[in-house]
């Protein structure tokens, strides 16, 4: 990202001046925003996660993003990563320049509806050209992504051609695209959008999805869990998209999908350093994709695929990661299983009770190895907790990956 060009050194000010107000007001303002912006556009129903929007997750990120910019108007590089997540996102969804000029007026207009008088001619320069900085370089951005997506710029249909039970919460989806054209590679650990119509909704409604095998030329791979709520903040009810996946589509059903996009996925180096994989619940998806992609050819590489998840039923891909170690020698896996069954057998079913403990793998954790890579999917503190662990034994930030979905990543 580039410096605050457009901005004065008086509006550079006036912005910092902002940030008590963004935390005192910050909530309230979104909230506002997204209020007014979608009653008086209600076709952006197809582009939002509706559940985001009615639990506050939306308007909280949200909020959370204009406090980030705000407090680093005079050093926007620092930025950069979520700008970069923000942008594969809206490109996944196919936002276009438009959207922006839409966003930055009810925005605007939103700040003087909470703020009052308090917003005055100056700030409310100051923070117009603030945004058009901002999203001028998310545009920017966006365009670039699209301009190497090889013509593929909109929503594609593609059909079900298999759908496979994985564990107790989750199916995979092959999808095949109709138009039979050959796929795009992509990197392995990114993911796609896939768009359906959700009739209790009224509208269509994306959420994206890590593909979960390697790269090919002929379908793509999905596989998504069953959710039965959406988390803490919202009304408890089952997650809209992937009940219908896993209830209503079937093979031979046709779906809309966006290229592959993301910036979570395994450097393209062709070094042999070590790879650390850890996951939990359905974060094992992008992982797999990973896992998949590197015991494809013959190497000397060192493995490691750590997995967590409350019982061995719900675990996906047991058998499939347990073969590859016959054909990969030097891939070593390790499964932590919160609550065992009367069935499960130690060491052959998990190897560990409990939640995943990176204390207890420190020697397979190739630290004193500064080349080694550790790539980490799953809930939010599970990935903090992870970081700050391998952290404390030493590893430095730029060793670590971690996938942060939803709707603005993990706050630091």
């Amino acid at each position: 990202m580039g410096s605050n060009a457009g901005l004065t050194t008086d509006q550079v000010k006036l912005i910092k001046a902002t940030v008590p107000v963004l935390v005192a007001h910050g909530g309230t303002i979104t909230s506002v925003f997204y209020d007014n912006l979608i009653r008086e556009n209600p076709d952006l129903n197809n582009v939002f996660n509706i559940p985001n929007q009615q639990n506050g997750h939306q308007s909280r990120a949200l909020a959370g993003a204009l406090f980030a910019y705000a407090s680093n108007i005079d050093n926007l590089g620092v930025l950069t990563p979520a700008v970069e997540l923000i942008c594969q996102k809206h490109a996944s969804l196919y936002i276009q320049p438009e959207s922006y000029k839409v966003v930055g007026k009810y925005l605007l207009e939103a700040m003087g509806q909470v703020l009052g008088d308090a917003l005055t001619p100056e700030i409310k320069d100051a923070w117009a050209t603030a945004y058009w900085q901002l999203a001028n370089i998310m545009i920017g951005r966006e365009h670039q992504i699209y301009e190497e997506s090889e013509g593929w710029t909109d929503w594609r249909e593609f059909e079900i051609s298999k759908k496979i039970k994985e564990s107790d919460e989750i199916i995979s989806f092959y999808l095949a695209p109709v138009d039979g054209k050959p796929l795009p590679a992509f990197n392995p650990g990114q993911y796609i959008s896939v768009q359906v119509y959700v009739p209790k909704l009224g509208y269509l409604q994306p959420r994206q999805y890590s593909l979960s095998d390697k790269p090919n030329s002929e379908y793509y791979r999905i596989s998504v869990k069953k959710e039965k709520g959406t988390g803490t903040h919202a009304t408890a009810h089952p997650g809209y998209v992937s009940n219908l996946l896993h209830d209503s589509f079937n093979q031979g059903d046709k779906i809309k999908v966006s290229h592959p996009a993301g910036d979570f996925f395994l450097s393209t180096d062709d070094s042999t350093n070590p790879v650390v994989l850890i996951s939990a619940g359905v974060g094992l998806t992008p992982l797999t994709s990973i896992l998949n992609t590197l015991t494809s050819k013959p190497s000397e590489r060192k493995l490691h695929f750590i997995h967590g998840s409350r019982t061995s039923s719900v675990r996906a891909f047991k058998e499939h990661v347990t073969s590859l170690t016959k054909t990969y020698p030097t891939l070593q896996t390790t499964f932590f299983t919160t609550q065992p069954s009367a069935e499960d057998k130690e060491g052959m079913d998990y190897t560990y009770a409990g939640r995943v403990d990176l204390n207890k793998l420190s020697k397979d954790l190739f630290i004193d190895n500064p080349t080694t890579k550790y790539y980490i999917c799953g809930p939010e503190k599970f990935m903090t907790d992870m970081e700050a662990g391998l952290k404390s034994q030493g590893v430095k930030a730029e060793q670590i990956k971690m996938e942060l979905f939803g709707t603005g990543g993990i706050a630091q």
